[in-house]
């Protein structure tokens, strides 16, 4: 379980600007209230879902989807991340607790292609090297292209 706490305006421009100009499926791990994806969405980031377990903050970010005109076009899925296949997904955003990294590492590394980027916030990842990073403090994000995590 990790506690919902929604992402700030600048987390989510930083975390946003590094995946600008990327292609291809774009998944939040632990999406909450849906704001993530939703401006992933906005700027053509498709498709773009997330997971979430918690069905108010599916409810929400279903909402707030239906209220933004994306309904329909974006997904918010009720589905345990380690429980799916993320084998097809370029662009994965992780906003989640640092004792859920280090098994969470593991899964990306064996599932997803050598051209995927993972933007993680909040916390960075602690057996990684980023790519690249962008903000500081509570705003910074570490973006790491898994082709590099794998040398």
């Amino acid at each position: 379980q990790v506690p919902y706490q929604p992402s700030t305006p600048r987390q989510v421009a930083n975390t946003l600007a590094l995946l600008r100009g990327r292609a291809g499926k774009t998944v939040d791990l632990g999406s909450g209230d849906g704001r993530l994806v939703l401006e992933a969405y906005k700027q053509g980031l498709r498709p773009a879902l997330g997971y979430e377990l918690n069905p108010w903050l599916l409810c929400l970010a279903n909402y707030r989807a239906w209220k933004a005109g994306y309904h329909g076009k974006v997904f918010f899925l009720k589905k345990d991340l380690w429980k799916v296949n993320l084998s097809d997904c370029h662009n994965v955003i992780v906003f989640l607790a640092p004792s859920v990294k280090p098994p969470l590492a593991t899964k990306l590394l064996a599932e997803l292609p050598d051209d995927a980027r993972v933007v993680a916030g909040r916390y960075p990842s602690p057996s990684w090297t980023p790519s690249s990073t962008l903000g500081q403090g509570l705003e910074q994000v570490w973006a790491y292209d898994m082709k590099e995590v794998r040398r």
